[in-house]
């Protein structure tokens, strides 16, 4: 057969019809040919457009695959009208407005069909069409991989979209095609996508990856089944699903996305069976909106990459999990907004960085037989509003078992809280809760932490081995209702020691409030004897006066501006003391401060000495100070920085809080940084609580600048800025000489100047601690002495105390 020829093998119902012809062009051919004929193509690349219209075996030649090249110079190269097999050809389109192979009719056969194209869409079937696709490979970076439209179906088998300009498979308009063992990779859009009422989309065993764009996105009220299929390496959500959209996946794996692994909202509805999700840079699940609904059975979602709950339920949405697995993640489940719900049933949580479940602005959340281990928080029920149950489950190795605050009201039914290494359940801030049959053991704090007089009622729990104790019941404060505090029925503790349990004649049931410390046996607990009421507090040592404190003040080395600053602040506070006293007006003094300058400096040292002075003036109860840092105040999820600032302004309450380095809680790449929310929380209460408390923000100078122009309401907090400046070589010298005194040393002859020389030429990079530098380099001179002295057989007093030049440390 020559090459650029048709042949054609004419084939009827009697052996004398059959015949064999050639032609010179395909069109030619197909004009000659009947149903059933068999058209081999020689090679060759022929510019025609195809029309098949006969049930015919168009094919090229046999062990010379993709020799045959269709490749016309616009239009469609390949419309098939009829049940026809078409294989073995190479089809080029270059027609950005028309498919390159397109399929209209009947039910055809494609098989081992290379299509290379720049076109609207590399394979399009449409209207009454029902194709049989077989190993087709189609590269179409101009446009879709594979279309399905206006009710077009058929059955694609082995098939591969090794590019796509846009999705690498589209189902619209009521299309519904079958995938199977197919790969789609590298499409600009989503890999598959379905869309509009009435299309569908079902595949199995089938591939998509390197999508830029959504894996999988179905919308529009279309609906899709995947079954053992893989979607990975997208750029964006793994599974998107929008506006009425119906989604099953059963024994899928979703990985490797940096978005969201599955979205769904607007009504959406996904089941989910066996399906793994793992590595997803956002939401392993996120759903959304009233009517959106996820049904989870035996999945398992892990091994998050990101910063973000694992499973996100909000705005109305509705998500049931039933026997999966939720672990390695930084938050397992956060359910949010009203009208927002999750069911858990016979589930495990486990290797959770932060809160394992989380219920906020009156979401609900009903856990079942659930088990939740090593988390930082077991469950958070959050605020007003918020609540569900938790039935039956366990709580493992986690810092903090259940945390009830701000008026949310779960129900804890038979739960068991084992080896908290925090608390087994702590209610603060107005929390509530229903703790029924539960049991805490092995916490190396509390059993039962309640404090602020919330109204938590405990009825037939147990506390066992608990460090602190079983149960405390703190004091709700002087503004707290008579009746605030705990409902306690029928509780009991292995605990000794507390409170003296009523006598038999009171009633079982007992409104604690205002309790001055650990509760360890309560009313209802057997008790072998009576256990004496805690003592109140014995004498304190008499206040120093602030004469006494100002004069341990002016000792301090340097220092002269601080000084001047806090001699005149407190100067002002005692005047308008005076003033008050004598009936006069007094002006208010903002007491809160800011220290700018280097570590080392003394900022710390002044503070504690500004709580005393205050104390002493009747401005604060206590004086204490409290010295926090960002750690201490910002948690690693939403909501526990406000709690952990709340407590920290609370163990301050009566005296100074210092901040050091508190320009850390504004980064200034913050982003999702919950710094901020200290602050916010911070100048809140410094308002609500000024009169107890006194804040002190501390840091480097450039740094507290910007530190206080985050927060307009944080710079109008503090009275003045003090700064702390560097001490000099004379300063330094001056401290060794205070620590040489201290500990029973001095300096020999000549040992002062080489000092002074020494500090002249240290080296004040930003690791220079000042104060601390002077106190390390006498603590090594004192070191390389007893190294020294240690080899003399018998030393004097002189040897055992002098300290020389060459006991000085190398200069950094």
């Amino acid at each position: 057969m020559a090459q650029g020829t048709v042949q054609v093998t004419h084939t009827g119902t009697s052996r004398w019809r059959r015949r064999t012809g050639e032609y010179a062009s395909l069109a030619a051919a197909l004009e000659a040919a009947a149903d059933g004929d068999v058209l081999t193509v020689a090679p060759g690349t022929y510019r025609e457009n195809l029309v098949v219209q006969r049930a015919v075996t168009l094919r090229g030649p046999e062990g010379a695959q993709g020799s045959v090249r269709i490749a016309p110079v616009d239009g469609v190269p390949l419309t098939v009208r009829a049940s026809a097999v078409v294989q073995d050809l190479h089809v080029e389109g270059q027609d950005a407005a028309a498919p390159a192979v397109l399929v209209e009719e009947g039910t055809p056969e494609l098989l081992n069909l290379r299509v290379v194209a720049r076109s609207a869409s590399g394979i399009e079937v449409r209207g009454s069409a029902r194709p049989t696709v077989r190993r087709c490979t189609v590269d179409n970076p101009a446009g879709i991989g594979i279309a399905v439209l206006d009710g077009g179906g058929g059955v694609f088998e082995e098939c591969e979209v090794v590019s796509a300009g846009q999705a690498g498979v589209a189902v619209r308009s009521g299309a519904h095609p079958r995938l199977e063992r197919c790969r789609i990779h590298h499409a600009a859009g989503s890999g598959l996508t379905a869309t509009g009422d009435g299309s569908a989309l079902e595949a199995v065993g089938c591939e998509v990856y390197e999508v830029r764009g959504s894996g999988v996105q179905i919308t529009g009220r279309a609906t899709a089944h995947l079954t053992d299929c893989d979607v990975h390496r997208t750029t964006a959500d793994g599974v998107t699903l929008d506006t009425d959209a119906v989604l099953t996946l059963a024994d899928c794996r979703i990985h490797d996305i940096p978005e969201n692994a599955v979205d769904l909202r607007s009504r959406s509805v996904l089941t989910l069976t066996r399906t793994s999700v793992r590595q997803f840079g956002r939401n392993g699940l996120s759903v959304w909106d009233p009517g959106t609904r996820v049904d989870a059975n035996q999945c398992e979602i892990f091994d998050s990459t990101g910063d973000y709950p694992a499973v996100w339920v909000s705005d109305g949405a509705t998500a049931v999990l039933d026997s999966c697995r939720v672990h390695d993640v930084p938050d397992a489940l956060f359910v949010l907004d009203r009208g927002s719900r999750a069911d858990v049933v016979d589930s495990d949580l486990s290797q959770v960085r932060n809160t394992a479940v989380s219920v906020s602005d009156g979401a609900t959340a009903q856990l079942d037989d659930c088990r939740i281990r090593d988390a930082a928080t077991g469950a958070w029920f959050r605020d007003h509003g918020s609540g569900g149950t938790l039935n039956n489950c366990t709580l493992d190795g986690n810092r903090t078992g259940v945390i009830v605050t701000k008026g949310a009201d779960p129900t804890i039914e038979r739960c068991t809280v084992d080896s908290p290494t925090e608390a087994g359940v702590y209610v603060s801030a107005g929390g509530r809760g229903s703790f029924l049959n539960c049991r805490v053991t092995g916490s190396a704090g509390y059993g039962f932490h309640v404090i602020d007089g919330c109204r938590t009622t405990l009825r037939k729990c147990r506390t066992e081995r608990c460090a602190r104790g079983g149960y405390e019941f703190a004091d709700g404060g002087p503004d707290a209702a008579h009746d605030s505090g705990p409902l306690v029925e029928d509780c009991t503790s292995d605990e000794s020691g507390g409170l003296t349990p009523p006598a038999s004649a009171e009633p079982a049931v007992q409104r604690v409030g205002r309790s001055p410390g650990l509760l360890g046996s309560i009313p209802g607990q057997r008790s072998t004897e009576q256990e004496p009421l805690i003592a109140g507090a014995g004498p304190q040592d008499p206040a120093r006066t602030s004469k006494a404190v100002l004069g341990e003040l002016d000792a301090l080395v340097g220092l002269d501006s601080v000084k001047r600053e806090v001699r005149a602040l407190t100067d002002m506070i005692e005047v308008g003391r005076r003033r008050r006293e004598a009936g006069l007006k007094a002006a208010s003094v903002k007491r809160h401060l800011v220290f700018t300058g280097s570590p080392g400096t003394g900022k710390t040292t002044v503070a504690r000495l500004y709580g005393e002075i205050l104390a002493s003036l009747g401005v604060l109860d206590k004086g204490h100070l409290v010295e926090v840092s960002r750690v201490d105040l910002v948690g690693e999820h939403i909501g526990s920085t406000a709690i952990r600032t709340q407590e920290a302004f609370q163990r301050a309450h009566g005296g100074v809080l210092f901040i050091d380095e508190a320009y850390a809680l504004s980064p200034e790449d913050a982003g999702r940084d919950f710094g901020k929310e200290a602050i916010d929380t911070l100048v809140k209460l410094m308002e609500d609580q000024r009169d107890s408390v006194v804040v002190i923000v501390a840091g480097y100078t450039a740094e507290m600048e910007r530190f206080l122009s985050v927060n307009p309401g944080v710079a109008s907090r503090f009275s003045r800025t003090i700064t702390f400046g560097d001490y000099g070589p004379e300063e330094l010298l001056r401290i060794v000489e205070q620590q040489a005194d201290e500990h029973e040393y001095r300096l020999a002859p000549g040992a002062a100047e080489a000092l002074r020389q020494y500090f002249t030429a240290i080296p004040k990079g930003p690791a220079f601690g000042n104060g601390r530098t002077a106190r390390q380099t006498f603590e090594a001179m004192v070191e390389r002495h007893a190294s020294r002295v240690a080899q003399l057989a018998d030393p004097s007093t002189d040897e055992l105390t002098l300290l020389y030049a060459e006991d000085l440390p190398e200069l950094p």
